[in-house]
């Protein structure tokens, strides 16, 4: 989600798509079930996740949304209406089951084409069909007529950003907890599908939306884009624009297409700033693995969000970021290349994990930085600051691994940024840098699709290091103080006793996600 700059120089059914409602398979998914005991019951209402108990269900596994959402009008504020196909896989024998939704309203909803009941309880959708599902089955759930509509930006209030105004149309940023105020969900990172997004807007319109455009069609003065995100994707990072923009193409590296979304009065001003994407691929690339998606880009709102996002294959910023100087914008860009390997492609399995996806992109910000020239002192040094401060961090905001709540300012605290950055630089100093390196790209090649723990991320170091670094790493990620630094045992922490703290108690930060 957001990162934090440490370093200075600082009608119902979609009118004009065509419908069609896929029809699952709701009987035993083989004779051996079909001759067991079938109880079905409800699927739990939330994963149990430790920040966000309720977001997310239980029972099923998403596997690939349809989403067809029909614009309303040209103007920015208009809402959406649409429909959701979700093809899912249940994972117990299912009486009702629930979906995280919390927008305007819901028209109908169909399981396995048939007419399932319904009802709305706090921000869960809970469905109940009209035939019960067995463990193991394959079956489609459509939500018709839903309906949702954009809200000016409030930049003092974090998720007034969920789905947003511009001068120039609408977007959204979803993370990390909110996307489900859009369209009907399993809302966790936990539970990753593949995507179709078919977005209908008034001719002279353009919509973008994740992964590759596969076609536009024109009828009856009305558009249809539709893309295709074939790699799984946490719902969190779906990215909807829709509005008077141009889609910039700039090229490709290695391979991998690169594209802008800009303002189309803005063109001028931003292309040439984007550009740089291309020579971060190629360097990201170096330091861990090939990029994962089909295709790269940056979208530019004209609008002050307060942060920059990773959402997935189009990463989000506003005009803010590039009223500062280079040594900010540029290594910004980097930390939201970094999350399409680091949070995206590999994404937490719950949101205390989230040091794996900021720690990351931080890590690979500053060393980008350091090695291009925008940081002052080396990278070395960066650390050994963040060390300095490490338990005033820790009193502020709690252990790296462990964000005190599920407020989105704790959980995407300043920690979980540098301090998570400084758990993998003593992580290097003690296996090395061949060993750190290994790690990062059998890490990336592991869990590429899915999501990992932190608990997977110790296994995984402990195998490729050969020795259990179980208690290293349980010690760097939940002490409420720094354990000694490997090979700078003269480093020393700031003891926050007496400590006024606050966040002028540390380094000013510049979030971003």
């Amino acid at each position: 989600m957001q990162s934090w700059m440490r370093f200075p120089a600082a009608a119902a059914a979609t009118v004009g798509l065509g419908l069609a409602t896929v029809v699952g398979v709701s009987g035993p998914a083989s004779a051996a079930e079909a001759g067991s005991a079938f109880r079905p019951t409800p699927g739990s209402a939330g994963l149990g996740d430790r920040l966000y108990p309720r977001l997310g269900n239980g029972g099923y596994d998403a596997k690939n949304y349809d989403l067809r959402l029909k614009y309303l009008t040209s103007k920015p504020s208009s809402g959406i209406e649409g429909t959701v196909i979700m093809k899912a896989k249940a994972t117990q024998d299912l009486s009702r089951f629930d979906l995280d939704f919390s927008g305007d309203r819901v028209g109908k909803v169909l399981v396995n084409g048939r007419k399932a009941k319904f009802r709305r309880a706090g921000e869960d959708l809970v469905i109940t069909p009209a035939k019960a599902l067995h463990k193991g089955a394959s079956f489609t759930v459509t939500v018709s007529g839903f309906r949702a509509k954009p809200t000016k930006v409030n930049p003092a209030k974090f998720l007034s950003t969920v789905f947003f105004i511009t001068p120039d149309g609408s977007a959204t940023s979803g993370q990390p907890n909110a996307m489900h105020k859009v369209f009907p969900s399993n809302d966790h990172p936990r539970d990753k599908a593949s995507f179709t997004i078919r977005m209908n807007v008034p001719k002279g319109e353009t919509a973008v939306a994740n992964g590759v455009l596969k076609s536009k069609k024109t009828t009856k003065g009305r558009t249809t884009w539709t893309y295709r995100q074939a790699q799984p994707m946490a719902t969190e990072l779906t990215q909807l624009v829709a509005g008077k923009f141009t889609v910039v193409k700039q090229g490709k590296v290695n391979g991998v297409p690169v594209r802008d979304v800009i303002p189309t009065r803005l063109v001028k001003k931003y292309k040439p700033r984007l550009a740089i994407e291309k020579k971060q691929i190629a360097w990201m690339e170096k330091q861990v693995n090939a990029y994962p998606f089909d295709l790269y880009g940056s979208l530019v709102v004209d609008t002050s969000l307060g942060f920059a996002l990773e959402t997935q294959s189009l990463s989000l910023y506003d005009t803010p970021w590039w009223t500062f100087p280079r040594s900010v914008w540029e290594p910004t860009m980097t930390h939201e290349l970094a999350h399409q390997w680091f949070g995206d492609d590999v994404a937490p399995y719950e949101w205390s994990d989230v040091w794996l996806n900021e720690g990351h992109a931080t890590w690979y910000e500053m060393l980008y930085a350091s090695q291009k020239g925008f940081m002052e002192g080396t990278f070395t040094q960066a650390m050994k600051d963040e060390y300095t401060n490490a338990n005033l961090e820790r009193a502020l905001n709690g252990p790296v691994g462990r964000p005190k709540s599920g407020d989105v300012y704790d959980v995407f605290n300043s920690n979980v940024y540098g301090g998570g950055a400084l758990v993998l630089f003593a992580l290097r100093q003690q296996i090395g840098t061949k060993k750190f390196v290994e790690l990062e790209r059998t890490w990336t090649t592991k869990y590429a699709g899915k999501s990992a723990s932190t608990a997977d991320f110790i296994k995984l170091a402990s195998h490729v290091y050969g020795k259990d670094l179980g208690p290293f790493l349980t010690s760097w990620l939940y002490g409420t103080t720094v354990p000694k630094m490997p090979g700078h045992p003269d480093w020393t922490a700031t003891d926050p006793t007496g400590v006024a703290l606050q966040s002028s108690s540390v380094p000013s930060l510049l979030r971003r996600r």
